[in-house]
C-alpha cells in the first residue's frame, strides 16, 4: 500500500500565494491617489470595453488588476450588495468599508479552500467623503487581506517601483492636472530609468469628484481625456519665472478643462452599475 502524499499547510499556503502573486505581477499597473477634489484612478488599459476601473455606488469606486473574469465577478457582486443595502436601508448606509469587508471574506475563503485555485486579483475600493479627511481607500489582496491606504496606492506589474516614485513626489491636496501628471509619469518610468510613451488611447482614467452632486464617479474618455492630458504638460518657463507661477498655470489649465466638459452629459458607466 502506497503512502499518501503529504504537503504541510505552510507549504500549501506558500505555493498558493506564489501562484497568485505571479499572476498579478504579469498584469499592467493601476494607480489610485487622492487629489484636492477627490480620488483619481489611472490604469494602463488599451481596451475600450473591458474596464479595470468602475463605479460601485454613488460615491464608491472599484479598481482592480489581475484576471479580468475574476475581478469582474467581484465587481458585479459589489454592485449588487450596494444596491441591495441601499434599497433595504438607506443610500447613506452603503459604505466602502462594507463592500471591502465582503470582498475580504470572499477572497479569504477562496484562498484558504482546497477545492479551487486562489483568485489572481488585487483590488482597491475607494470612497470619497465630503472632505479629504473623510476619503477612504481600501486595498485587498488575493488572500483576503485588507489595508487602509492613505494618499496613494499602486497595484500590479511594477507596483513596488511605482510606489517608490509616488512616495518621493506625492503632494497632498494637489490639483487634478498635477495628480494625473504624477500618475502617468509613475506608470511610464521603468525600473531601468527608460520612459515609455502612453497616449490617451492606452489609458483608462476616472475620478471620484466630491464636488459632483450625488454620483461622484466620472470617467474621462476620448477628447475629454486628451484635453486633460494636454493640460498636464509642463509649461515652458520663461527667464526669471519661478515654480509658483508654473504650478498656478497648471492648476488654471486643469480648471479650464473641467469647466469645458462639466456642462456636458453625465458620465456613462457600465449598465450593470445603474
Amino acid at each position: 500500500m502506497s503512502t499518501p502524499y503529504y504537503v504541510s499547510p505552510e507549504q500549501l499556503m506558500k505555493d498558493r500565494a506564489d501562484y497568485a502573486r505571479k499572476g498579478i505581477a504579469r498584469g499592467r499597473s493601476n494607480v489610485v491617489l487622492q487629489y484636492g477634489d477627490g480620488i483619481l484612478f489611472v490604469a494602463e488599459n488599451a481596451s475600450k470595453a473591458l474596464h479595470k476601473i468602475s463605479e460601485l455606488y454613488d460615491r464608491i469606486a472599484f479598481a482592480a488588476v489581475g484576471r479580468y473574469n475574476e475581478f469582474e465577478n467581484l465587481r458585479v457582486a459589489g454592485v449588487r450588495l450596494a444596491d441591495l443595502t441601499g434599497y433595504t436601508y438607506d443610500r447613506q448606509d452603503v459604505t466602502g468599508r462594507t463592500i471591502a469587508n465582503a470582498y475580504a471574506q470572499t477572497l479569504g475563503a477562496i484562498f484558504s479552500g482546497a477545492g479551487e485555485k486562489p483568485y489572481e486579483v488585487e483590488i482597491v475600493v475607494a470612497e470619497v467623503g465630503d472632505t479629504a479627511d473623510l476619503d477612504t481607500i481600501y486595498r485587498l489582496t488575493y488572500d483576503g487581506s485588507v489595508g487602509d491606504e492613505h494618499g496613494y496606492v499602486a497595484m500590479g506589474g511594477q507596483a513596488e517601483h511605482i510606489t517608490g516614485l509616488l512616495r518621493d513626489r506625492y503632494v497632498e491636496g494637489a490639483p487634478l492636472a498635477q495628480a494625473l501628471r504624477l500618475a502617468v509619469d509613475s506608470l511610464t518610468l521603468g525600473v531601468d530609468g527608460q520612459r515609455r510613451e502612453l497616449t490617451a488611447a492606452q489609458l483608462e482614467v476616472a475620478v471620484l469628484d466630491r464636488t459632483r452632486p450625488r454620483r461622484a464617479f466620472r470617467r474621462y474618455l476620448g477628447p475629454q481625456l486628451e484635453a486633460l492630458l494636454a493640460s498636464t504638460a509642463a509649461p515652458e518657463s520663461e527667464p526669471g519665472s519661478d515654480h509658483d507661477g508654473e504650478d498656478h498655470d497648471v492648476e488654471s489649465n486643469s480648471a479650464d478643462v473641467l469647466t469645458q466638459f462639466n456642462d456636458g452629459p453625465p458620465e456613462n458607466v457600465d449598465d450593470s452599475n445603474k
